[in-house]
C-alpha cells in the first residue's frame, strides 16, 4: 500500500483549499483513510499534526501576501480563515516572533512552512529504532473488562497521559474489580472508540470469560475482534512502547505491504515478569 502517495493526495487537497474551511474528514478521504488513522499516520511520519501543518501553511502564505500585496491585514486574516485581525496577529506573532505589521514594513527574515512532499519522507525513512520484525498472528475474539480513560492525539496528549492511566489503575487496585479473569497478571491496554477530532479511549483491563453485570463505576465490557494482527515486541525501559508505536505508524506500516484494519490496537504487559522501569510488553496492530 503506497501510504506516502495517498497522504500526498491529501496534501494537494489542503494546498488547493488553504483559503477555505477544511474538515479533517474531507482531508482524510483524499487518502482513503479514516480521519483518526490519517491523523495518526501523518503525525507519526512528519512529526507534527495535520492541524499544525494547516496553520503553519496558512500563516506562511499570509506572510507572502503581506509582502507582495497591498491588502489590508484584516482582509488577509479573513482570507486565511482567521475570525479577526487580533486572532491573526496573535497567531502570526506566536509562529514567527513578529507582528504582521512589523513584518510587512521591515526587513525581517522568518522561517516559513513550505508545502511538504511525503515522497521525500519515504526516501528519508530509515527506521533506525532497534525493533524486531513483527510476528503475524491470527487471533480469536478476546473478551475484556477494563477501566476506560479518555485521551487525544492532539499535542501528543496520549503519550503524556497513558502512563498516568496505568499508574492510576494500579494504585487504585482496579484489577481487583475485574470478575471472571482468565489470565491474571496479563494487563491489556486498548486504544479504541476513535473520534474524527483525534480523541479516543484507552481501556486498561484483563481478559475475561464473558460479559458481567453490575460493573464498577468507570468499567466497561468490550471485545477485541478476531482477525490478523502484527505483534511487535516492545519490552524494555518504561516509555519504549511509545517509541515502538511511532516506529509502527511512522516507518513500518507505511513501508509494508499491509493495510491497517479498522478496530482497536492494543498492548499486553506481562505484569508478573515486569519490574519497573523495565516492562515485558507486546503491541498488536490489526492488519489485512
Amino acid at each position: 500500500m503506497d501510504y506516502f502517495k495517498r497522504i500526498q493526495c491529501a496534501i494537494e487537497f489542503i494546498e488547493m483549499n488553504l483559503r477555505e474551511e477544511l474538515k479533517i474528514t474531507e482531508i482524510a478521504s483524499q487518502a482513503c483513510f479514516s480521519a483518526f488513522h490519517f491523523q495518526r499516520l501523518f503525525q507519526a511520519i512528519s512529526g507534527f499534526t495535520v492541524q499544525q501543518y494547516i496553520r503553519k501553511r496558512r500563516l506562511s502564505e499570509a506572510a507572502v501576501g503581506l509582502k507582495r500585496s497591498n491588502q489590508k491585514v484584516l482582509d488577509i486574516a479573513l482570507e486565511y480563515q482567521y475570525s479577526s485581525q487580533e486572532a491573526f496577529t496573535r497567531a502570526f506573532e506566536k509562529s514567527f516572533g513578529v507582528t504582521p505589521g512589523r513584518y510587512r514594513n521591515g526587513d525581517i527574515d522568518i522561517s516559513r512552512q513550505h508545502k511538504i512532499n511525503f515522497l521525500d519522507y519515504q526516501k528519508n525513512t530509515k527506521g533506525d529504532l532497534d525493533v524486531n520484525k513483527p510476528v503475524m498472528l491470527q487471533l480469536d475474539t478476546i473478551k475484556i473488562i477494563g477501566h476506560e480513560y479518555k485521551t487525544s492525539l492532539n499535542h501528543e496528549q496520549h503519550y503524556n497521559e497513558i502512563p498516568g492511566f496505568y499508574d492510576h489503575f494500579g494504585k487504585n487496585e482496579h484489577f481487583m474489580r475485574i470478575p471472571n479473569k482468565i489470565a491474571p497478571g496479563m494487563s491489556y491496554g486498548i486504544a479504541c472508540y476513535f473520534q474524527d477530532n483525534g480523541e479516543f479511549s484507552f481501556v486498561i483491563g484483563e481478559e475475561v470469560e464473558g460479559e458481567a453485570e453490575d460493573l464498577a463505576k468507570g468499567f466497561i465490557y468490550m471485545e477485541i475482534p478476531a482477525g490478523k494482527y502484527a505483534e511487535f515486541n516492545a519490552s524494555g525501559p518504561n516509555g519504549r512502547v511509545q517509541d515502538v508505536r511511532n516506529y509502527i505508524y511512522g516507518t513500518w506500516l507505511p513501508n509494508s505491504n499491509f493495510e491497517r484494519r479498522e478496530g482497536p490496537d492494543f498492548e499486553i504487559t506481562d505484569v508478573m515478569n515486569s519490574s519497573f522501569p523495565d516492562l515485558d510488553i507486546k503491541v498488536y496492530i490489526p492488519i489485512e
